[in-house]
């Protein structure tokens, strides 16, 4: 990945961008959100405190995935009624992006897809089945989010948002979609769903007692 350089508009630290399709970063000394347009740096806003996380993946996490080697440069934090999630912006050594939900020990690597044909004229329920290109989805849940904060480098903006929604579907071979409507026109996901360790992650956050 190749990097650029700069500093905070706010506290004059030193900022690193890792991946120069990186539009948004958060700086580490004063928590200011950065949006980066051509060579200028703006502050924009203030991260959130972070919940309590018990994930071990953080930023510099690294790990492969389908024979290819990529490290976590930033996230998104999510909350619901039944807890939180992060979804991981992961940049691999191809110089390409993806997301890697990490959501209570369930994890899915997932990129940014063009609809299939049809597909916006379908209601998504829990339960309905969804041809995507000849493959046949299942709507497994509906979850109403909020945005919770952000941290690290983004390949857009991301620091204003309040409540989203978010549709997953799966197939019985791992196959994996999310709608994600925080976004107008709405946003497919398409991936896979891993187990933590077909993720061969190293760089892990350390807690008491490991």
């Amino acid at each position: 990945m190749s990097q650029t350089n700069s500093n905070c508009p706010n506290c004059g630290g030193p900022i690193v961008f890792r991946w120069a399709q990186s539009v948004q970063t958060t700086c580490p000394y004063c928590s200011s959100i950065l949006v980066r347009t051509d060579v200028d740096i703006e502050k924009v806003g203030e991260v959130s405190s972070y919940p309590a996380d018990p994930s071990p993946i953080m930023i510099g996490t690294e790990g492969i995935f389908e024979n290819k080697a990529f490290v976590a440069i930033g996230r998104i934090c999510y909350k619901y009624e039944n807890g939180g999630w992060n979804e991981w912006h992961i940049v691999f050594n191809t110089g390409e992006s993806a997301w890697l939900s990490d959501a209570q020990l369930q994890y899915a690597v997932t990129k940014v897809t063009p609809f299939p044909p049809g597909f916006d004229n379908i209601t998504l329920n829990v339960g309905t089945v969804v041809d995507a290109n000849g493959v046949f989805y299942t709507v497994t849940t509906v979850t109403n989010a909020r945005y919770r904060a952000v941290e690290g480098e983004l390949p857009f903006q991301f620091w204003d948002k309040t409540d989203c929604r978010f549709v997953d579907l799966r197939t019985p071979d791992a196959r994996f979609m999310t709608v994600d409507f925080s976004e107008k026109p709405p946003l497919l996901f398409v991936g896979k769903t891993v187990t933590f360790d077909e993720l061969k992650l190293k760089n892990l956050r350390q807690f008491e007692g490991w």
